[in-house]
C-alpha cells in the first residue's frame, strides 16, 4: 500500500520524484503551465504532502481541502505565497529551498543588464525584420558597461552575487540596505544611489519593512 498522496503542482527537473515514489508514495503530477485554481483545489484532496511552486497560492481553502496533509514543501526560495499561519494552525510543516537560485538569478541579472546596455532584443528584431542593410557607427549604439555605476537595491545574498560580476566588467558598485554590510562597496541612501547609478537593479525581499535607507 501506497504510504499516501503527494501533489505536485508541476513537473518538476531531476530525480526526486522518482525517489518519492521508491519510498513508496503515490505521486501525483500537475502537466502543463498553468494550473487552474478549482484543479488545484481538487487535486490537492487526500494529499499527505503538497509541492507548489510559486504560482500557487495555498492558502487556508487549499489546506482545507487535505485535512490530512503534513508538509507543503514548497519548490522555491520564497514562501509568500503560502499562508504560513493558516498551516501553524493546522500543523502543517512548510519548507522551502533558500539559497538555491542565488547564483542563476545573479547570471539572468546579468544577462539582463547586457541586453539592455548593447540593445541585444532590439537588434535582433531589427535584423528578423529585414532592416539590415549595412553596417553604421551610429546604429544600435548601446551602452558601455565598463566604468558605469550599477546601483544595487538591497545587498543580500542575489545582490552580492550580482555585485560580483558586474566588477568583472569593470562597474563601479555602489549599494542601500537597511545597514551597511562589511563590504568593499559604498553604502548609500536611496536618494543618492539613484542620484548617482547610471544603471539600479532590484533585489529587496517582500516584507512590510523598507529595505533601504
Amino acid at each position: 500500500m501506497p504510504k499516501g498522496k503527494i501533489f505536485v503542482t508541476r513537473s518538476l527537473p531531476g530525480k526526486a520524484l522518482d525517489r518519492l515514489r521508491e519510498a513508496g508514495y503515490q505521486v501525483e503530477v500537475h502537466e502543463g503551465l498553468f494550473l487552474p485554481r478549482e484543479d488545484l483545489l481538487k487535486r490537492v484532496e487526500g494529499a499527505i504532502g503538497l509541492i507548489p511552486t510559486v504560482e500557487d497560492r495555498i492558502d487556508a481553502e487549499v489546506m482545507d481541502r487535505a485535512p490530512g496533509l503534513k508538509v507543503i514543501a514548497c519548490y522555491s526560495v520564497g514562501v509568500d505565497h503560502v499562508d504560513l499561519e493558516a498551516a501553524k494552525a493546522r500543523g502543517i510543516r512548510v519548507t522551502h529551498t533558500p539559497g538555491v537560485l542565488t547564483e542563476a538569478t545573479a547570471d539572468l541579472t546579468l544577462a539582463l543588464l547586457l541586453a539592455v546596455a548593447r540593445r541585444v532584443v532590439e537588434g535582433v528584431d531589427y535584423a528578423r525584420r529585414g532592416l539590415w542593410r549595412a553596417w553604421h557607427p551610429e546604429l544600435l549604439l548601446g551602452m558601455d558597461l565598463q566604468g558605469a555605476t550599477l546601483g544595487i537595491v538591497g545587498m543580500g545574498r542575489i545582490g552580492q552575487a550580482v555585485a560580483q560580476r558586474a566588477e568583472a566588467f569593470g562597474m563601479k558598485v555602489v549599494y542601500t540596505s537597511r545597514a551597511p554590510k562589511p563590504l568593499p562597496y559604498p553604502h548609500l541612501s536611496l536618494e543618492e544611489l539613484l542620484a548617482t547609478s547610471d544603471i539600479v537593479s532590484l533585489h529587496t525581499p517582500l516584507t512590510p519593512k523598507p529595505t533601504a535607507s
